[in-house]
């Protein structure tokens, strides 16, 4: 089954009884509900509703999907090869969006394709302001051997048209990019996976480097419990607040949103590579972003805490838990 009736399939439909993709991710979920699900490039024919389902049900299967597009022209694409249209790939854009309201959305351009009209090209630019996507990776075409293309297609697009319209592209996501996780990002908690230490770390100014569910790089410095842990950066192992003690703390917000420092435990938990860390994301530098740890969590626990909705309206609510001079919180959930 396609993603929906605007793309076709250029292999026979096996249909009948049988496992599916969609199955296949389930069984591979069901493993452990700890271990992150995620899968990369199918052709943007292959995300029918049973699969978009599945991830907006399991916690653990990654809400981020790479949905190549290629361009935004229609007769590009048909000249492509492509099976799609500009306006069913925008429809199951749309589908995406509205089951998995909380996706990103990663694609694939190339620019200056055979015979990409300026026309073309500019379809390719309002595609992508319109659905203003999370990760690109952007190239200028270049002909390959053994394909359509190169058996009945000339690349007669000038190289420095090529490069002109690919800048174009590029400078296109990139503002997108920093307006979409200012706005989507910024003062939000998110669950990242540490990974190790970030490549610009360095002693005296350590810091992790991990991802979140939708697959965004998350950098956070490396916070130590005493002068001694500082000292000893060898094993890059810093602290945070554990989830139980997080859980604690939220049972003791008053009704103005804070807790004092006197009510809270005092005990922290080590945090390294391979621990799951709930950080607040405090800035936005492209696609890449910057926060702080709060706690150290598991993926159930976080998802149990449902963030968005734990104080009521699911807007600004509340304040949460933060070590500070004061003992109070400062950090904001939207």
């Amino acid at each position: 089954r396609t993603s929906n009736d605007g793309f076709s399939n250029m292999f026979k439909l096996r249909g009948g009884a049988g496992y599916y993709f969609a199955d296949l991710v389930e069984a591979v979920a069901d493993i452990s509900p700890e271990l992150r699900v995620r899968f990369t490039s199918p052709h943007p024919k292959d995300y029918p509703p049973e699969l978009l389902a599945l991830m907006a049900e399991r916690s653990n299967v990654c809400s981020q999907l790479h949905m190549p597009a290629q361009s935004g022209s229609s007769t590009v694409l048909e000249r492509m090869r492509r099976g799609y249209t500009r306006e069913a790939y925008l429809q199951l854009i749309d589908d995406v969006r509205s089951t998995i309201p909380d996706v990103a959305i990663s694609s694939d351009f190339i620019s200056g394709f055979c015979g990409e009209t300026e026309e073309e090209h500019q379809d390719t630019l309002s595609l992508m302001e319109q659905v203003t996507y999370d990760q690109a990776y952007m190239f200028a075409y270049s002909m390959r051997g053994r394909t359509h293309a190169y058996r009945t297609m000339s690349d007669d697009v000038p190289e420095e048209v090529k490069m002109r319209r690919l800048n174009e592209v590029i400078n296109v996501f990139r503002t997108n990019v920093q307006h979409r996780n200012e706005s989507m990002e910024v003062g939000k908690i998110r669950l990242v996976l540490v990974e190790g230490e970030s490549k610009k770390s360095r002693p005296g100014k350590r810091a992790f480097s991990g991802r979140t569910d939708q697959n965004k790089r998350v950098v956070f410095p490396i916070e130590y419990g005493t002068e001694n842990d500082r000292n000893d950066e060898e094993g890059l192992v810093g602290q945070c607040w554990s989830e139980e003690e997080i859980r604690l703390m939220l049972r003791t917000l008053d009704g103005e949103g804070t807790a004092m420092l006197r009510d809270m435990p005092k005990i922290k938990v080590p945090l390294g590579p391979g621990d799951y860390a709930a950080v607040l994301v405090t800035e936005a530098r492209g696609h890449t972003l910057q926060g702080r740890a709060l706690w150290r969590s598991t993926l159930r626990g976080f998802d149990g805490l449902d963030l968005n909705t734990l104080h009521g309206d699911g807007t600004v609510a509340s304040m949460l838990v933060a070590l500070g001079e004061e003992g109070k919180i400062a950090v904001g959930l939207r």
